[in-house]
């Protein structure tokens, strides 16, 4: 019999599931009274069976059952009693609030956050925070559509994920959704972060009185600065040569707000010219934060696109093109425990020895998901091969007899 090195009693799906604490699971679903009509499908069971979704990238629901009841001898590992049936996965999509998914996923980074190593060695600032949105389309009105229909009639819903980032950690700290066609303006309200944070948007995130609240937090933006925007040059800050070298052409204090309205927000401002020398491109730069040289503030801007290839993460790894149910709640239940998902596999990554990036950690969780191997000892010692002494022999053995 062949040695195996990684052998281990519990599947990797069930490895994985030891990063959610259940306890808390359930105090979260006792509060808001999500399992008062389920007598064994509990909010644990469903998230466990989303997640399964998830990490093997279904598409339907049948996929997903048919698939656990296939495993069915397996599902006591996962903390569950039997497999379900399809229209009781249908009907929990549907009827349980998918705010206890996004309770769990905040304990959930709250627990790890800490173990979650720097994504990138070139922040500067710890602090650092990226918003922007992202909208998947449905292929049913579910929400509102943000074009208004194809040549054949029929019309396509979308649903708009607001996300603020951790630039550290390369994870969302707050998600919320939204038709496609509500404007990403009203997601900067709800933002309130720490004294001496910095954050980063683009120039869609124009709204003076919310400038204004951040200055007020000591919270430092960056942004991009609106073809046509009524301002008002104050005066020019010096520059000097290195920053010149760097591609900064202008360093400049502005007033926002329209002249001709006396009871409009007027808000100073310093306004950054910057010439990329990669691109031949001119942008401009706006923020509060008087401190930086102007090229840091080009620089803290240039973190921006980390939020896109997150985006990009997150549907190229998960089943987000294609939804269990037709109906809001059921979208973003799955939408929720993709950003879970997410997590669980950047926490294992962060916890390797050996560096693996995440398509190819993705990857390997999903073909071995139900196999009863020890995920980091495989992950940190791949090359490590088994003892095949005894199975030459047993291959000899068979080509002996398979030749008589």
């Amino acid at each position: 019999m062949v040695k195996d090195n990684y052998f281990t009693g519990q599947p990797v799906f069930t490895q994985l599931l030891k990063l959610l604490d259940r306890s808390k699971i359930n105090h979260l679903a006792q509060q808001g009274n999500h399992d008062k009509y389920y007598k064994s499908f509990d909010t644990h069971s469903h998230l466990v069976t989303m997640l399964y979704c998830a990490m093997n990238k279904c598409i339907s629901s049948r996929e997903v059952v048919s698939g656990m009841k296939a495993c069915h001898n397996k599902l006591l590992h996962l903390g569950m009693v039997k497999a379900l049936g399809k229209s009781t996965l249908c009907d929990a999509n549907k009827k349980r609030s998918s705010e206890v998914f996004g309770k769990i996923y905040d304990s959930l980074l709250k627990k790890y956050a800490h173990f979650l190593p720097d994504s990138r060695n070139n922040i500067k600032h710890k602090n650092l925070y990226i918003v922007d949105s992202s909208t998947i389309s449905l292929f049913q009105e579910i929400l509102k559509s943000p074009s208004q229909g194809k040549h054949n009639g029929q019309r396509k819903g979308g649903i708009k994920v607001h996300t603020l980032m951790s630039a550290t950690h390369d994870v969302p700290v707050k998600i919320n959704f939204s038709a496609a066609v509500d404007n990403d303006v009203s997601f900067l309200p709800e933002i309130n972060l720490e004294k001496g944070a910095f954050i980063v948007f683009d120039k869609g995130y124009n709204n003076y009185s919310q400038y204004q609240r951040f200055s007020e937090q000591e919270v430092s933006f960056v942004t991009r600065q609106r073809n046509r925007t009524n301002c008002k040059i104050l005066k020019d800050i010096p520059l000097l040569e290195e920053s010149i070298n760097k591609g900064v052409s202008k360093d400049q204090v502005i007033a926002l707000g329209s002249p001709y309205y006396a009871r409009r927000m007027k808000l100073n401002a310093r306004l950054v010219t910057f010439n990329d020398k990669a691109s031949g491109k001119c942008f401009e730069f706006l923020t509060n934060n008087f401190h930086l040289l102007p090229e840091h503030i080009a620089d803290i801007y240039k973190n921006r696109w980390q939020i896109e290839l997150f985006f990009k993460r997150i549907k190229q790894n998960f089943p987000l093109k294609y939804f269990l149910g037709d109906n809001e709640n059921a979208i973003k239940i799955q939408i929720w425990t993709a950003l879970i998902a997410d997590l669980l596999i950047k926490i294992i990554q962060s916890q390797l020895k050996r560096k693996w990036s995440f398509a190819n950690l993705r990857s390997i969780i999903r073909l071995h998901l139900m196999s009863y191997i020890n995920l980091f000892s495989f992950l940190n010692k791949p090359d490590l091969l088994p003892s095949y002494s005894n199975a030459s022999s047993t291959l000899l053995n068979l080509s002996i007899d398979f030749k008589t």
